[in-house]
């Protein structure tokens, strides 16, 4: 796999490795543009992902000056997958990039994220914000934190059969399935430009997984799933499912926490993502400016150019060469 990322992918050029000791874990980080030492921006993938995703803004960033920093968050690539459930919580998923930051001797960060690795960024904010800088995040908005913890709401509105109740109420069996349908569920998951149908009965992962005929179009070419691919064969999905597992444990950690994100933010939207909108992000990320995109849900894959120029320009706009922050 590393030899495959060292090639010119597509014309994208992606860093090799470096596996860097936080938290009591080991990390595997991509690293580039370390002459641009005072500003870092650290992109987080999402679920079922890899630091891979973000292939095309790496270059880009590191041409506007940043020290660009994508670490396989735990339990993807080669990065640890700890045993135990709980380890994967918010507290251990922040904690892992605070530690990241600690290892460079960076006060603060701005932090991208997409998907899954929003959702650790918008965490982060909330339990550590004097590490961040700004916030970019991408399909997933803030997440509210309701009455009730989130998978005992979504099996009440959802039912038993959606792919978030699915994982924590039968833990081991969509692991299992999607790491002997590996391969297939990627390549029937990446796509865009999917017809609009009902859904299927059953859960939508192993849907996926078990599907014989791809839907859409591929968002990447047959090398770059390879990279996906090759990296779950050696990971598995448990430890990324597992981030999952810990949405209840998530919301009893969050009791206490003030809800308010205070951060400049800029939130991607994809206009064909089937996750909605949020319709009170303002109230929660009063500094929130909104950008739409015409694509699906893996944004910065399937529009890159559109992608990193409306980061940059956001970027820009706000003035980050003054200010933006110091080392440790």
């Amino acid at each position: 796999m590393t030899n495959a990322m060292n090639k010119k992918n597509n014309s994208i050029e992606f860093p090799s490795s470096t596996m860097i000791s936080v938290n009591d874990i080991e990390l595997e980080v991509f690293e580039a543009g370390k002459q641009n030492k005072d500003k870092p921006i650290v992109l987080c993938h999402g679920f079922p992902e890899h630091a891979f995703s973000w292939r095309f803004q790496i270059s880009e960033l590191v041409k506007a000056g940043y020290h660009v920093i994508v670490p396989n968050q735990r339990g993807y690539g080669k990065s640890s997958c700890p045993t135990e459930v709980k380890e994967y919580d918010i507290k251990h998923l922040t904690g892992d990039l605070v530690s990241l930051l600690d290892y460079y001797g960076y006060k603060d960060a701005i932090f991208i994220g997409h998907d899954w690795g929003a959702n650790v960024v918008w965490n982060l904010a909330l339990l550590h914000p004097e590490r961040v800088r700004k916030i970019v995040n991408l399909a997933l908005p803030y997440q509210v934190r309701g009455k009730k913890p989130w998978i005992e709401w979504m099996e009440e509105i959802f039912g038993e059969d959606n792919y978030f109740v699915h994982f924590n109420r039968q833990q081991g069996v969509a692991d299992a399935i999607l790491d002997k349908n590996n391969s297939n569920f990627l390549r029937n998951l990446f796509r865009k430009n999917v017809p609009l149908t009902s859904p299927e009965p059953g859960m939508l992962m192993i849907n996926l997984a078990k599907a014989e005929k791809p839907l859409g179009e591929p968002i990447m070419s047959e090398d770059e799933l390879a990279i996906f691919i090759s990296a779950f064969e050696a990971s598995g999905f448990t430890g990324g499912i597992n981030w999952y597992r810990n949405l209840d444990r998530n919301w009893h950690l969050l009791a206490d926490v003030n809800p308010i994100i205070k951060h400049p933010t800029l939130m991607i939207y994809g206009e064909q993502d089937m996750i909605p909108k949020s319709k009170n992000l303002r109230d929660f990320v009063p500094n929130v400016e909104v950008v739409s995109l015409d694509c699906g849900h893996c944004i910065q894959q399937e529009k890159p150019k559109e992608t990193t120029q409306t980061i940059l320009k956001w970027l820009e706009q706000h003035d980050v060469k003054k200010g933006y922050g110091t080392q440790t």
